[in-house]
């Protein structure tokens, strides 16, 4: 038995649905405004269509022929969850949506939308990770275009649903991210060394030849994270949350996108750059 929590129930289904949908769109931010936001984050014009049927992984298909994905969500892998998420989805077949696409359709021709059911409050991405049913995750984007998600993220977390009810794996923990491998997972350490090279900048999380977990960031990533003030220097010694599809070459390792590190608050550590590192909090 999955525990899903107290989500909304599902289109005009009852009171009790619109009373928890509400602050789950709120904390969300349903279709924002993103003037300041990349290209790939600003969303399009709104539009209404009706939800036909949901695909494998989540793909909704709409009743006029298109096809989308909830924008800033990563669909879980296990199994026991897909269904149960694919079942919390199911529940809206028939119902009105309300459109906005964010960005250029993905590599299958889908657009990247955020999706409410029409006259709710009900946010389809919302609803799902508040019930520990998909994870926040940009994806193939640079950036995560909802990070309000995130904290939707952390409270079906702190409540221990659905993909959360197993504690998150260390990444000092290197048979257990093994078991993982090919699989999306959220991982929390502390990094041991920043390794900069010209290709590519490594965090180590254990020390040379100890098991665990390796995060690879492109040139091109780093540049970003420098751009934010993540350097070798602001995290070294940090705790973070970081999430990726783990890969097995000499050692766990996974490839990082510019959101998919996340600092973890430590009250007693003194800042050594507090301005800067007030800026990786945001």
């Amino acid at each position: 038995m999955i525990r899903t929590g107290d989500g909304p129930a599902g289109g005009r289904r009852g009171r009790a649905a619109r009373a928890m949908a509400v602050p789950i769109l709120a904390a969300a931010g349903f279709a924002a405004p993103c003037l300041a936001a990349p290209a790939e984050c600003r969303p399009g014009p709104a539009r209404t269509e009706i939800l036909d049927g949901i695909g494998l992984r989540g793909e909704i298909r709409l009743a006029s022929g298109g096809r989308a994905v909830l924008e800033s969500l990563h669909w879980p892998d296990t199994p026991e969850i897909a269904e149960a998420a694919r079942a919390w989805l199911d529940t809206r077949r028939g119902d009105s949506l309300v459109v906005v696409p964010r960005g250029q359709p993905d590599r299958w021709g889908r657009e990247r939308a955020d999706i409410q059911v029409a006259d709710t409050d009900i946010d389809l991405a919302g609803g799902l990770i508040a019930a520990g049913l998909a994870f926040a995750d940009a994806g193939e984007r640079d950036s995560l275009c909802r990070p309000a998600l995130r904290a939707v993220e952390a409270s079906a977390r702190d409540r221990r649903l659905g993909l959360w009810r197993d504690p998150v794996p260390q990444a000092s923990d290197g048979p257990a991210l093994r078991a993982r491998e090919g699989r999306f997972a959220v991982v929390e350490g502390r990094i041991r060394h920043v390794g900069e090279r010209s290709a590519r900048t490594y965090l180590d999380f254990v020390a040379r030849g100890e098991d665990g977990l390796t995060v690879t960031v492109s040139k091109r990533t780093w540049r970003m994270m420098l751009a934010r003030g993540l350097s070798a220097p602001s995290l070294e010694g940090r705790r973070v949350r970081v999430r990726g599809i783990l890969e097995v070459w000499r050692g766990p390792t996974l490839e990082a996108n510019a959101d998919a590190v996340e600092i973890l608050g430590e009250p007693d550590r003194r800042e050594a750059e507090p301005a800067e590192e007030q800026g990786l909090r945001r």
